[in-house]
């Protein structure tokens, strides 16, 4: 039987103390190191394809880290990028920026936070993003359009229903002072929201736009179609020698206005002879200019300012 002194006895119990408080200070440690606690908030600034999540974490103590889950049903199917939330002792207020989503639809999320502990979920919320509004887009071509020409209108209706949606054409004619008037019967859609426009006959500039019938109504921007005078001439004899005479007419008459006989030369026009218009009929004006002969391209540019109607070239003709 072994005998312990009273010294050996002392140390055993001192170490029999150091042992029981490292044991405390390890249960401690085990229970300061707990999952974050999460809050799952509102979601804000929803739009047909993004939203703002807001919520808090708390990372009770430990370095944690934070995302949303979200989906159209509470199993998800979606997660936004991890981001840092820290390593503090109290509730820090946190958002996550939502982009790609689907307009007109109900969508689940949650706030989900981890650390090295585990994972917490927050409680599940909901929101609904609206329908993309509807917009209108047209293009007018050829513009500018000779004079008695035919244009067309192609536009696009964008957004949710622009499916199958009545559309009417507009008009605003030189000097623009009556105002938009339906110039077209209502068009209806295609099933990707487009539709087309024929207007013939075009004499004067016009303002142009698109509406759609029903409520609200949906306003296209307006777009501006210029119309060119009609311009048609021939080259024959001069009485001068070395000499031929260009000779034709305009349409609409424009009397007055100024014709340039251009040669062109190394890609530019040089002007070699100008004539003004004379009066041949309510409907058109004629021009007669005689030229010096040079082999080469030439082209007749009559010069309109009136408003009614824009300047235009000929047809490029060559001189042999």
């Amino acid at each position: 039987m072994r005998v312990h002194t009273p010294r050996q006895t002392r140390k055993a119990a001192i170490a029999l103390a150091l042992c029981a408080q490292v044991a405390l200070a390890l249960a401690a440690s085990a229970h300061a190191a707990i999952t974050p606690k999460v809050t799952t908030g509102p979601a804000h600034s929803v739009t047909y394809s993004s939203a703002l999540i807001t919520g808090s974490v708390n990372p009770n103590g430990s370095e944690t880290y934070f995302y949303v889950q979200y989906g159209p049903t509470r199993a998800y199917g979606a997660q936004s990028a991890i981001v840092r939330a820290g390593s503090g002792t109290h509730a820090v207020a946190v958002s996550v920026s939502l982009g790609g989503l689907q307009p007109l639809t109900l969508y689940h999320y949650r706030v989900v936070a981890a650390n090295a502990v585990g994972v917490t979920d927050g409680s599940d919320a909901t929101f609904t993003t609206p329908k993309v509004p509807l917009s209108l887009q047209i293009v007018a071509a050829p513009n500018p359009v000779p004079f008695g020409g035919t244009i067309v209108i192609d536009g696009t209706l964008s957004g949710t229903g622009n499916a199958n949606r009545e559309v009417v054409l507009q008009a605003n004619s030189f000097p623009f002072t009556a105002g938009f008037q339906n110039v077209e019967n209502p068009e209806l859609t295609t099933p990707t929201g487009s539709f087309s426009f024929t207007v013939i006959g075009m004499s004067l500039a016009t303002q142009f736009r698109v509406v759609t019938v029903t409520k609200p109504s949906v306003v296209s921007e307006v777009t501006a179609e210029q119309v060119a005078v009609r311009v048609a001439y021939r080259v024959g004899h001069s009485r001068l020698a070395h000499h031929v005479r260009f000779f034709g007419s305009v349409t609409p008459a424009e009397d007055g206005a100024h014709v340039g006989i251009l040669r062109l030369v190394h890609g530019r026009g040089v002007l070699v002879a100008g004539a003004a218009l004379r009066h041949a009929s309510a409907t058109r004006s004629s021009f007669s200019s005689s030229v010096r002969f040079h082999r080469g391209l030439y082209r007749v540019l009559v010069v309109v300012t009136n408003g009614e109607q824009v300047s235009a070239y000929g047809p490029s003709i060559f001189l042999r």
